[in-house]
């Protein structure tokens, strides 16, 4: 699944790996005539952006970046492409993702982020919906929101700096998922520009197909030019809060009881830390604020390689609530480690905006555009322990230089017309391994990475462990079957329904155009 990194991993300046498709594709020919309001780039900077994505382990030289005005103009480039037996296009939003999924080899990408309808978030106050573009970041409109009307989207992802197209397109997972699902449910209504080169306007009673189809569905069938967004009251503040753990079933049982609790917080997440001094995988990761300290010496004699982080926060707003009451009320129940608590206050805004530090940092230090073999997956809760004990403590005992996150979330939540892929089991744990490199890392550095990744994925497969990858990639036809599993003929319907040419998404894998089954 994620194998053959050497030889597609690529240096800055080396283009000799790289296919240039205006060797064998007369460009001029195929966008000739394609009346855009936006505009075609084909210079090198344009198609370095397009050949690269956060991850950094792929790179697939585009044809063109297409620089759209809008929603018209993914049409024209859509119906340019279903003119041509072989071209494909792809939608990519701020460039996150991992195995090159949001590129064309030899396609045309449409960068999302350049739409003059981002710049349009139209919040209505009457039915509590916002509507956005499809390439607008989730931080613009978190800020818009908030800072002009006082509301805010339910449902948000702990990283704001993504499309809400691309997080649709997924689901959108964060700490507030086990109350109002993830970013998925929280949509009313789409604009979509289909395979077939069309515009539509769906919900679950208008076009409901496409609009289930869409949601989750990675791109297959449409882009997502526009989405209309549930909005709720923004509290003023934030009681962040963590809570440190030895053993792993006290933890999750205490995360499954808050995510299961009429009366919870307002945002539960959860995440594994080596037992050591190291200072990115170790116990200074669970600090709060520079004035606190993490003494191992209160911890118990007997513990293990790894410990369990509980991260909660409860939402309050200023001169009308006082959360110290409900906090110690629903911290009274958990078994956590009593000397081990740390906590702060931090705006709404700040709060949700609290990986930026990380991001500020990561860049001054050069590990942001390094490579990124991240590991997203869903795990059953029947399985969760074994997986504690075979992958947290054995393999990743010492870490992976970056987050390596755990929380329940529950299925109940979740739509099963959504074309995302989920474990059987009614509670399933996100495990989400965040991998960063040092500023200059070693092709056999990473590699390192993607085989561990590897060796987490065939353990699974061996326990017979009920799992879906989350943001998946794989290589071949049979991998992607057994992702989707009985959900795999009702996803090439669709396909066939809404891009039967299969011109959207190639860098997913799943499909190629002319497709045979």
């Amino acid at each position: 699944m994620l194998a053959c990194l050497v030889e597609r991993l690529v240096a800055e300046n080396d283009t000799d790996s790289i296919p240039d498709p205006e060797k064998d594709v007369d460009v001029d020919g195929v966008l000739k005539d394609l009346n855009i309001e936006g505009s075609i780039d084909y210079g090198v900077t344009a198609i370095s952006l397009g050949s690269r994505d956060f991850g950094g382990l792929y790179s697939e030289k585009p044809l063109a970046v297409i620089r759209t005005g809008g929603a018209d103009d993914v049409v024209r480039v859509i119906r340019r492409a279903l003119e041509s037996p072989t071209l494909t296009v792809a939608a990519r939003g701020n460039g996150h993702s991992i195995n090159g999924q949001a590129m064309a080899h030899r396609g045309l990408v449409i960068d999302m982020k350049s739409m003059a309808d981002n710049n349009r978030i139209d919040v209505n106050v009457n039915s509590m919906c916002v509507d956005v573009g499809g390439g607008a970041l989730w931080s613009d409109v978190l800020k818009h929101c908030v800072s002009e009307y006082g509301l805010a989207p339910k449902s948000w992802t702990d990283y704001l700096h993504l499309t809400v197209g691309g997080t649709l397109s997924n689901a959108g997972v964060s700490g507030q998922t086990f109350r109002f699902g993830p970013q998925t449910s929280t949509v009313t209504e789409l604009e979509v520009v289909t395979g077939n080169g069309e515009i539509i306007v769906c919900s679950n009673s208008h076009n409901s197909q496409l609009f289930f189809s869409v949601l989750g569905g990675l791109g297959q069938f449409g882009i997502i030019t526009r989405a209309r967004l549930l909005l709720q009251p923004a509290p003023d503040m934030v009681r962040w809060i963590r809570v440190v753990y030895s053993e792993f079933d006290e933890f999750t049982h205490d995360a499954e009881l808050l995510i299961t609790s009429q009366e919870s917080f307002d945002y539960v997440e959860g995440f594994v830390f080596v037992n050591s001094d190291d200072p990115v995988n170790g116990w200074l990761s669970v600090l709060l604020d520079s004035n606190q300290a993490f003494d191992p010496t209160h911890l118990p004699k007997k513990t293990g390689p790894v410990l369990y982080c509980l991260e909660v926060a409860l939402h309050y707003n200023n001169n009308h609530d006082d959360p110290f009451m409900m906090v110690e009320k629903l911290l009274g129940k958990l078994r956590y480690l009593k000397h081990f608590r740390f906590e702060i206050d931090l705006t709404y805004m700040n709060f949700l905006s609290r990986v930026d530090h990380v991001e500020e940092a990561a860049r001054g230090s050069g590990i942001w555009a390094t490579p990124h073999p991240w590991l997203n997956m869903f795990v059953s809760k029947k399985d969760i322990d074994a997986f504690n004990r075979i992958v947290f403590q054995n393999i990743l005992k010492n870490g992976v230089n970056g987050p390596m996150l755990t929380y329940p979330l529950l299925r109940s939540k979740w739509d099963n017309r959504w074309s995302v892929a989920l474990p059987k089991n009614e509670m399933f744990y996100l495990v989400a391994l965040l991998r960063f490199t040092h500023a200059h890392p070693t092709e056999s550095e990473i590699n390192e990475m993607v085989e561990q990744n590897e060796e987490i994925v065939q353990t699974c497969i061996k326990n017979g462990f009920d799992f879906k990858m989350y943001l998946p990639h794989y290589n071949s036809t049979v991998e992607w079957k057994r992702h989707f599993g009985e959900q795999w003929g009702r996803f090439v319907n669709r396909k066939r329904q809404f891009d039967p040419k299969y011109v959207l998404a190639p860098g997913q894998k799943i499909f190629t155009r002319n497709h045979q089954f």
